[in-house]
């Protein structure tokens, strides 16, 4: 039985309306991420940092201990360690950090870097200049790297009440190893499908 024209214009309206709803979901996931990365660098949220290429305007008498963590993924070969343990230095004043990385296993090894500072408030007063998170270092076996942080802390952070507390902040770094490309390639089992490794 065929459909009224009626019925049929509801159902075109209902299949467009429900085709843009679907698009505005799937484009609303794709931008989530970046602009999640935009808040947490403009508020700090979750100990995310900022970025300068030059150092402070000033420097304030109000000294901060800056402590330096360092940790590797479980299954990385790496031994990975602060060079100092902390460093005080005054609010504004230019801080140079060093972590060093060994390959302990008989195979190249690609890691990538992330970072994390406690409390979180202080990620948006954190400054770094130079950093190695997020970008590949890739280790011959048994050798070492060692890696700077040029970084101060905004004279900025005095400006805010809550945050007179203040008096340590750790910044921490975690090693994971980088998926290989090897592995990200389809490999043949042997019925003769293939299996995608990841």
């Amino acid at each position: 039985m065929p459909q009224s024209p009626d019925k049929s214009h509801r159902n075109k309206r209902f299949l467009i309306g429900f085709s843009a709803f679907a698009l505005l979901m799937v484009g609303a996931g794709y931008a989530s991420v970046p602009l999640y990365n935009i808040f947490c660098k403009v508020t700090g949220y979750g100990g995310t940092t900022q970025t300068a290429t030059v150092g402070a305007d000033e420097v304030l008498d109000r000294m901060v201990t800056v402590r330096f963590d360092a940790s590797t993924a479980r299954g990385l070969a790496w031994k990975f360690r602060p060079l100092q343990l902390e460093q005080k230095l005054r609010v504004g004043e230019n801080g140079l950090a060093q972590f060093r990385a060994v390959n302990l296993s008989d195979k190249p090894i690609t890691g990538v870097a992330s970072y994390n500072i406690t409390p979180q408030k202080a990620g948006a007063y954190f400054v770094k200049m130079e950093c190695f998170c997020f970008t590949e270092q890739t280790l011959q076996p048994g050798e070492s790297v060692d890696m700077p942080v040029i970084y101060y802390v905004a004279p900025e952070i005095a400006e805010e009440a809550r945050l007179d507390d203040i008096k340590t902040i750790t910044l921490s770094y975690t090693f994971f190893e980088k998926e290989s490309k090897k592995l990200q390639k389809s490999a043949r089992v042997s019925d003769g499908s293939e299996k995608t490794l990841h």
